[in-house]
């Protein structure tokens, strides 16, 4: 008596999820479906869902052709759902075929997609930047204080950097790179950034005017001339550790592009720029500088507070409305 045939674990990519709204996974999509439209192919795959086959037992099973078995296994494996690998045969080595799907999932909509207002939130660290360039006075702080040495451009480099709730420099740049969650198939209105933030003067000073110039993907969209560094009451969730006599709290500034032009607090400023310049479908992320030039009329540094500092529970957030 023959001897059954052990089924053999399930390997390959299991669980299969795909977003409608994600243009990378419309090749997949259109293959999978094309792999499905076959009664045959189905009945293939409920064959290999537990046991590896072979083409020739495949085909005996189905009582279909040898070559016909092989087109639709093809089909498959472009689609992903079967996977072929060589095992010992009677004479020599064979091509079995497995089933490397468990489960397929299609999401036909975005769950990060606020149904309410049509829109999509991230909060950025203000320690979660990509790169910078900053010159003295810098430095950053946590709930408990400095974050290594002040006016030592090295700190915006420790690893404990990502923990900044307070982050300031007087000239330079720092850049943020957002998660790229675009939608090409509806149509974006605005993005927008909100930040708290203000000038940088020793210990502090409410009349010290400064040059922040804001870019979204190298496009540079509105200089805010920030009118002082403020310290004369404590920030609202500025932490007891933070003495007095410094940087307390700043102003919420929002930066935004529409299709007719570059907003400030939703004020139009900058009429040559819309969101097609941003070429946002180029890149996995979108990028956020924020910059003292050194050109500046007004060269006077900038505070960036997070959730824990100053008067706003936020960090940097970017807002994609649609």
């Amino acid at each position: 008596m023959a001897k059954a045939k052990e089924p053999i674990k399930i390997i390959g990519e299991r669980d299969i999820e795909l977003n409608l709204s994600n243009p990378s996974h419309h090749n997949q999509i259109t293959l999978i479906g094309k792999a499905l439209s076959s009664p045959v192919r189905l009945n293939i795959l409920n064959l290999l869902k537990n046991t590896a086959l072979s083409i020739q037992e495949i085909a005996g099973i189905l009582s279909i052709p040898v070559s016909s078995t092989a087109s639709h296994i093809r089909c498959l494996e472009e689609a992903r759902l079967v996977v072929t690998e060589s095992q010992p045969g009677n004479h020599g080595s064979m091509r079995v075929c497995l089933c490397s799907m468990q489960t397929f999932t299609l999401q036909t909509f975005d769950s990060v997609l606020d149904v309410t207002d049509n829109t999509i939130s991230v909060d950025m660290p203000v320690g979660g930047y990509f790169r910078c360039n900053v010159e003295p006075t810098c430095g950053l702080a946590d709930e408990n204080g400095a974050i290594d040495t002040y006016d030592s451009p090295t700190s915006f480099y420790s690893p404990k950097r990502i923990n900044a709730q307070l982050l300031w420099f007087q000239q330079g740049f720092i850049e943020y790179r957002f998660q790229n969650l675009t939608n090409p198939m509806l149509n974006l209105q605005e993005i927008s950034f909100r930040m708290e933030l203000c000038s940088e003067a020793p210990g502090y000073q409410e009349n010290w005017p400064s040059d922040i110039t804001i870019s979204i993907n190298d496009q540079e969209i509105a200089t805010y001339c920030a009118p002082g560094d403020f310290g004369a009451r404590r920030g609202h969730l500025t932490p007891a550790s933070w003495p007095n006599g410094r940087t307390q709290y700043g102003l919420l500034k929002t930066f935004s592009v529409r299709n007719d032009g570059g907003y400030l607090d939703h004020k139009l400023v900058n009429p040559n720029i819309c969101i097609h310049d941003l070429n946002l479908i180029e890149k996995p992320y979108i990028s956020l500088m924020i910059s003292i030039k050194k050109d500046a009329q007004h060269i006077g540094g900038i505070n960036l507070f997070g959730e824990k500092y100053g008067d706003y529970p936020q960090g940097i957030v970017m807002d994609l409305i649609y």
